[in-house]
């Protein structure tokens, strides 16, 4: 790599400039950003992008799903380009740097690498991938997941929201429906910048997380029925009550998760009771679980455990419970090769840095299944994310980025 390649740095002020500019699309009076897939927010953010990458001198695609696609080329276009970029949705109260920090980013080492007249040997291909929150249309990363090969496209535009609005006319109605089938965009790797979404980095004074891995997912719908019976006139030793349940299954969740600790997490999100009244005894809840560990082997610990638990509870308060798994996403185990270039990345830009786990789901986690990738975290302020306290610094957004970018460099090569 020349002199100048090595030496080279982002610019810190622009990309910054990018961040605040673009929080405008969907910024709420406590600042934050309320930024929906596929609505007029998205839509203004899409052509803001859009026009960014042109005026970046990168050819601008956009797939039946929305996801887009800035190719810059190669000295040798025999090469998969390196993919780059992650997403520009938020959710209903989200944070200024989630998602759109990785394709802002990713911008800006193609402006940089256009300032300092650098031509890789590779291809490069900035990406903004369609719902990655999963806030308004579900699954969540549900385009790159398309992309892989998990869902159809059909599959996809057809999914509704919780208006009953689909996929497909969202796309129609904000002008994203793209003319190139999904998968049209061939990538030889991915690399994600992204903020952490936790305390880690931030406790210990890194700035850089490398990430190694990412959590597998246990999702699973649940189904308490006991019997409705007045709350008054009900001898305690004769209750059949499913709220009660209820609390013993999540306070068995939380010891089985730290049972199998630190790598191990469980939450009950939702609990709805059926017909609730102040007066009568629950005798129907229906409830969701989420179980994650980058430990497949503890996956299925996690789930052989909460199965026997929760079949104790209920022989013994004489109810019927049952669970449904509804989706097992395995660990992400990212590739040796790009952890190594994150990592020689940020030891040679002179970053701390630490390994990590990724607690969160992401595009990148889905690439991996059918490509090389690799993920870079920086700092936010006190693990917050998904929240309009989201924060981070201008100097680890900087840092993040040189390391991208350094990153890209050692993998599409620089043409001599």
């Amino acid at each position: 790599m020349s002199r100048a390649a090595t030496n080279l740095q982002i610019d810190s002020a622009r990309l910054w400039g990018s961040i605040h500019e673009t929080a405008q699309f969907g910024g709420t009076a406590k600042g934050g950003v309320r930024r929906l897939t596929l609505s007029s927010e998205d839509k203004q953010v899409r052509d803001w992008f859009r026009k960014a990458c042109e005026d970046a001198g990168l050819e601008v695609h956009v797939d039946a799903l929305g996801s887009q696609f800035g190719l810059r080329k190669g000295r040798d276009m025999s090469k998969l380009p390196v993919g780059i970029g992650s997403h520009l949705d938020t959710q209903p109260t989200g944070g200024k740097y989630d998602g759109i920090l990785g394709t802002l980013g990713a911008l800006e080492v193609i402006r940089t690498l256009n300032d300092a007249g650098i031509e890789t040997e590779a291809p490069i291909c900035v990406v903004n991938w369609t719902n990655e929150e999963g806030s308004r249309f579900a699954p969540a990363m549900m385009a790159s997941a398309a992309y892989v090969g998990d869902f159809t496209t059909d599959d996809i535009l057809s999914r509704k929201d919780i208006d009953g609005t689909t996929v497909g006319q969202a796309l129609d109605s904000i002008g994203y429906r793209g003319d190139k089938p999904v998968g049209f965009q061939k990538l030889g790797c991915f690399v994600e910048l992204h903020i952490e979404q936790g305390p880690i980095l931030e406790a210990e004074g890194k700035t850089i997380g490398v990430v190694d891995s990412g959590q597998g997912v246990l999702w699973y719908d649940g189904k308490i029925s006991g019997f409705e019976s007045h709350a008054g006139s009900t001898p305690m030793p004769l209750r059949r009550d499913a709220l009660a349940t209820l609390s013993e299954i999540v306070l068995a969740m939380e010891a089985i998760a730290k049972k199998h600790g630190p790598n191990a997490v469980g939450t009950i999100g939702e609990a709805v009771i059926a017909n609730p009244s102040r007066n009568v005894i629950p005798g129907e809840i229906a409830f969701t679980m989420d179980c994650r560990s980058a430990d497949g082997a503890i996956m299925d610990a996690l789930d052989r455990d909460l199965r026997a638990g929760i079949a104790e509870i209920a022989a013994r308060r004489k109810v019927e419970v049952k669970i449904d798994l509804v989706w097992r996403k395995p660990p992400t185990h990212f590739d040796p090769k790009l952890i190594a270039a994150v990592e020689n990345a940020a030891k040679t830009l002179g970053y701390s840095s630490r390994r990590i786990t990724s607690g969160a789901g992401h595009d990148a986690c889905n690439l991996n299944t059918v490509m090389p990738a690799a993920m870079v975290f920086v700092p936010c302020k006190d693990g917050i994310s998904h929240n309009e306290l989201e924060d981070a610094t201008q100097p680890d957004c900087a840092a993040g980025t040189n390391v991208l970018m350094h990153t890209v460099l050692a993998i599409a090569g620089v043409a001599s």
